[in-house]
């Protein structure tokens, strides 16, 4: 039978639309899925600020009056704005392996895109960075992490078929915490403080965190991510939504800012315990267990031998001088004394060569790549 697509209209399919991804892999040992929750606040604009200059739409792909595949349309008019681009973003995007249905659900996308007055569709990305951007494309025996999409070997393939291109690639690394800090690490660590008059400061409350730093982070993020692929400015409405999100639950301990002698942020690096496995443990939902496998991890304490690296923002002015040395210069020892191994990086563009020069005195392997794909629609 032909395949049919359904714009989702009703809170029952917004759910269905949720619940195809958790179908598609509960049997895959890689995926991680997103709590139910969090992906229903995602896609409500009432709960999600970046409906302040986004617009989204998403269909739902049916065979035989079964559900077969999902995408979401997005239009970010803030990015298309600052990039000088007419862009209809895809995201979200699971299908069987049946080339009629990716076909389907794409030119669903670029079709409401086109009656938008877009002329290219660009993929996989969400409403702004803080969503899981890219498409797998090596590294499909690798566990994913809560901050990026996990997917099936056959989607590229699809997308190349289809007469997608190569927009951008991110690339990601597993770093072994050393036994020691590298001395040419510390001897920069050292001079770069000292030179600059920096200063080291650690929380152990996160109101008082939010309330010091915690607008100046999410401002420093927009000044040292501008020039990132796709990259559009928080709002006031997200950075006041992300400040209530993030701060609360990490651990204080594996959170490290750098100021300078006014106490002007110039540096954050933030990193949590891997909530990689908790997630599969809880399979999407917080009830009737899956609270338990996370608070283990985030209140108790039960920390894996993975952490990742959510954060790394530097003001430019300070960037290529050393400022990323201090920083884990200050982790490092945090991460032995809790019993880390390694680090995900999680997704830095490839081209980014300022943010991979940090690791280069590290023991490192580069175990995935993904893409966002582009297509003309005019």
């Amino acid at each position: 039978m032909a395949i049919t697509i359904k714009k989702v209209s009703t809170q029952k399919e917004l759910k269905t639309f949720i619940r195809f991804n958790y179908e598609l892999y509960k049997d895959n040992p890689y995926s991680v899925p997103d709590l139910y929750d969090d992906m229903l606040n995602t896609f409500s604009p009432k709960k999600n600020a970046a409906f302040e200059f986004c617009e989204a739409v998403y269909f739902l792909a049916y065979k035989d009056d079964k559900v077969v595949g999902r995408i979401a349309g997005i239009i970010n008019h803030r990015a298309n704005e600052t990039w000088q681009k007419k862009e209809v973003r895809f995201g979200w995007i699971d299908f069987l392996d049946d080339i009629e249905i990716s076909r389907a659900l794409l030119d669903a996308v670029s079709e409401w895109g086109k009656s938008k007055g877009m002329d290219t569709i660009q993929g996989p990305l969400g409403f702004t960075d803080f969503d899981a951007e890219g498409m797998l494309i090596e590294g499909f025996d690798q566990l994913s992490t809560m901050a990026t999409i996990y997917n099936y070997p056959y989607y590229p393939q699809h997308m190349e078929k289809l007469g997608f291109e190569k927009d951008a690639d991110w690339v990601e690394y597993k770093i072994y915490v050393p036994d020691a800090i590298p001395d040419k690490h510390k001897r920069i660590s050292d001079l770069i403080q000292r030179k600059f008059n920096l200063k080291i400061k650690k929380y152990t409350s996160g109101k008082k965190i939010a309330a010091e730093y915690g607008q100046a982070i999410f401002e420093l993020m927009n000044e040292a991510y501008a020039p990132l692929y796709g990259f559009s400015a928080l709002s006031q409405g997200q950075i006041d939504q992300y400040i209530k999100m993030y701060l609360p639950i990490v651990d204080l301990r594996m959170v490290t800012l750098i100021t300078d002698a006014d106490d002007k942020l110039i540096a954050v690096g933030i990193s949590m315990p891997s909530l990689s496995e908790a997630l599969q443990k809880a399979k999407g939902r917080l009830l009737p267990m899956g609270w338990y496998h996370l608070m283990k991890v985030l209140f108790m304490h039960k920390y894996p031998p993975m952490l990742d690296l959510l954060l790394v923002a530097v003001k430019p002015e300070y960037q290529n001088k050393g400022v990323n040395a201090l920083l884990f210069s200050d982790l490092i020892p945090v991460y032995q004394q809790l019993g880390f191994k390694y680090a995900e990086s999680n997704p830095e563009l490839e081209l980014n060569g300022k943010v991979q020069a940090q690791w280069e005195y590290f023991e490192t392997e580069q175990h995935k790549r993904r893409r966002a794909y582009k297509k003309s629609i005019v």
